[in-house]
């Protein structure tokens, strides 16, 4: 299992979401207290961001080490600043390597997106199925060897005949139940997308127990801001995700959460 976050709001220093706060992302690498499966998130960590003011791909910076390992992270987090932010630690499934090209967020185009759970004995079940059905793009965007990927690759494939990115992380979510039934295979997908104006988060499993996500709405320590996470991060009205149910949000601030 990993820990996850996403952030859309007013501009702010990566250094208040990834560091600062008591159950910080950087705690939770460490010292995590709702995950359903593995101890700690010490096999690598990324961070991706939107820039305040242009409108150019997005960036990411990823490292194998634990989190609280990379001595860059620190100067790099307190210099900068983006109103859309994804991040991950990593706990990686036995027999996965950990490599750069499975560490996360996955990013292609203006999209970027994260994912907690797995899907069971991934390489034995749904690899092959799941790339049978990607088209030539979403294909030759898998670089590594992990489900996460290959399920974010299958949002991009979605993402060309869907009208939006909720739509497109909904049928991605069918995709995997379709497969999960037909090969009897269990799976968790928290998810958190975006292409810079939105958020779009996911909590599902099925066979197995759903891992935890929260969502905070213009806490006062981040006015007109919604963040997302695996675990709160401080103290404030974190209201849980129900099971099987996506959140959207927007510049509006406003959840919208519709049944999976």
């Amino acid at each position: 299992m990993c820990r996850l976050l996403g952030y859309l709001g007013q501009p702010v220093l990566l250094d208040l979401l990834i560091s600062q706060s008591d159950h910080s992302l950087v705690v939770q690498s460490y010292q995590p207290k709702e995950m359903t499966a593995g101890l700690l998130n010490a096999d690598g960590f990324g961070i991706g961001w939107y820039h305040a003011t242009r409108e150019v791909e997005p960036f990411t910076y990823r490292n194998t080490l634990p989190i609280w390992n990379d001595v860059n992270l620190q100067n790099l987090s307190r210099y900068v600043e983006s109103g859309c932010v994804l991040a991950n630690v990593r706990s990686a499934t036995a027999g996965l390597a950990t490599d750069l090209s499975n560490c996360q967020p996955f990013q292609y185009a203006s999209i970027m997106g994260v994912h907690n759970g797995f899907i069971q004995d991934f390489r034995q079940t749904l690899y092959r199925p799941m790339r049978d059905r990607l088209s030539d793009l979403a294909y030759q965007l898998v670089q590594g060897l992990t489900d996460s990927e290959h399920i974010f690759a299958t949002v991009i494939d979605e993402l060309q005949t869907s009208a939006n990115l909720t739509d497109a992380v909904h049928r991605t979510l069918k995709v995997l139940i379709e497969l999960g039934d037909k090969h009897q295979v269990p799976f968790s997908a928290n998810l958190i997308l975006s292409d810079g104006d939105q958020l779009v988060a996911s909590r599902y499993a099925q066979g197995i127990p759903t891992p935890t996500l929260y969502y905070l709405q213009n806490d006062p320590s981040l006015p007109q801001s919604v963040l997302i996470a695996s675990e709160p991060l401080f103290e404030g009205n974190w209201k849980a995700l129900p099971d099987r149910c996506l959140l959207t949000v927007d510049h509006d601030f406003k959840p919208d959460i519709t049944s999976i």
